[in-house]
């Protein structure tokens, strides 16, 4: 498997027998909205029960946060445009800036997306470039010192 980056999106080569190539962007080489939806379903479900992050969402259910999490990731994979169409830029910071992120909501940030990850069948390398991704949004967020 061959990879070209370019703008956030991963454009996959793979041999098909000797001479055949399929391109293909990240988002379609872990099968689309389907593996996002369960990523992101899985990490709320430790959200969902987290002492220190479940207070950062609305009372009620985490609905709208789901759908807006999972079509970012969408996005910023090389699916759908839909967040930047209901959403606007995604403007990660501005986002999240009235929320206290410090290295204990970002640890615990990881670890229920590690959690979820781990439970997702995906390529080792397809893996690798998603968790580098996924720490070093974590790591950006962080608004308050320790």
């Amino acid at each position: 498997m061959m990879r070209n980056k370019h703008h956030g999106t991963d454009t996959f080569w793979f041999t098909l027998g000797h001479y055949r190539y399929v391109d293909q962007t990240f988002y379609d080489a872990v099968g689309g909205a389907q593996f996002f939806t369960k990523l992101v379903d899985g990490f709320y479900e430790g959200v969902e029960k987290d002492p220190v992050l479940r207070p950062m969402y609305p009372e009620g259910d985490l609905a709208d946060a789901r759908r807006h999490l999972a079509m970012f990731f969408e996005q910023y994979w090389g699916g759908p445009k839909t967040y930047q169409e209901v959403r606007g830029h995604p403007r990660l910071r501005m986002r999240h800036a009235e929320f206290v992120i410090d290295s204990d909501a970002r640890d615990r940030w990881v670890t229920h997306m590690k959690t979820s990850l781990d439970g997702m069948e995906i390529e080792p390398q397809l893996r690798d470039e998603l968790w580098a991704y996924l720490v070093s949004a974590a790591e950006f967020l962080i608004n308050t010192p320790a």
